[in-house]
């Protein structure tokens, strides 16, 4: 499905589900057993192609195969929110890009966010080069704009609990996962997006995820053209019976959805 809005990106949802992904190991909750395509979800990543550039915010257990459904044959960049593990597991799988197209690929995070993947990838930074590792160019960023191969991103510095987490601005558009906490001068940084994807874990509180009717609360403050909710629980409820219960410009994002901002 491709919904229209004005610009030059296209982003596409490889996953919107939680650490756990949608439907749940060993549940059987109607919603992990729904037949709804859109109720399952992989873990949460986007991917953003303009000008010819592609680059993938976050890289989870799931990229192998998300590279796969999406026939993606060309990656510039990986952008990273956070250092857990459902969004930077996958990054060995980037080394099949090494391969085809014979260059390295960039990757761009927090310092606290390199140290991390230092730690669990080890053998990508050995002194002696390891064939099978991929090859990255490392860029560790701060709250200042920077340039992916000519596009820039605008970092929102946003907190899961008490970690810090970075959402990215490109554009009218603007891409916000795993908060529940968003400082008043970094929503500044959001307002006048057309756009703007947030995560929203479940129906009840959360102390490191934003809610519904909180993520709810806070578009409707912000007042974009069209919000999508991601980093969705099977507790949220079924995609159809949810998306009824939305203000008018609010949907659940899922896994395949594509926009095009043209």
């Amino acid at each position: 499905m491709q919904q229209r809005f004005s610009n030059h990106l296209k982003i596409t949802f490889l996953g919107t589900g939680t650490s756990i992904g949608v439907p749940v190991i060993t549940c059987d909750c109607p919603v992990c057993t729904s037949a709804n395509p859109k109720d399952k979800r992989f873990r949460t990543s986007i991917m953003i192609e303009v000008n010819g550039v592609t680059v993938v915010v976050d890289c989870g257990p799931d990229f192998r195969i998300q590279m796969l459904r999406e026939n993606v044959m060309n990656l510039d960049a990986v952008l990273f929110t956070h250092e857990h593990r459902d969004h930077i597991a996958g990054l060995d799988d980037v080394r099949a890009f090494n391969y085809v197209l014979n260059k390295k690929i960039d990757i761009f995070g927090t310092p606290q966010v390199m140290e991390a993947i230092h730690v669990e990838f080890p053998y990508i930074f050995s002194t002696t080069r390891y064939f099978g590792a991929p090859q990255l160019n490392i860029h560790p960023i701060d709250l200042n704009p920077f340039q992916v191969k000519g596009l820039e991103f605008i970092p929102i510095r946003v907190f899961h609990d008490k970690l810090p987490v970075t959402g990215y601005r490109i554009g009218d558009f603007t891409y916000i996962t795993d908060a529940s906490f968003i400082a008043e001068e970094e929503l500044e940084k959001i307002k006048g997006s057309r756009v703007i994807v947030l995560n929203a874990l479940r129906n009840s509180k959360h102390i490191s995820h934003f809610s519904v009717a909180e993520a709810v609360e806070i578009l409707t403050k912000l007042e974009p053209e069209a919000a999508y909710l991601t980093h969705l629980s099977h507790f949220v409820g079924l995609h159809e019976d949810v998306n009824c219960r939305l203000p008018d410009f609010i949907q659940l994002a899922y896994d395949g959805l594509v926009l095009e901002l043209l």
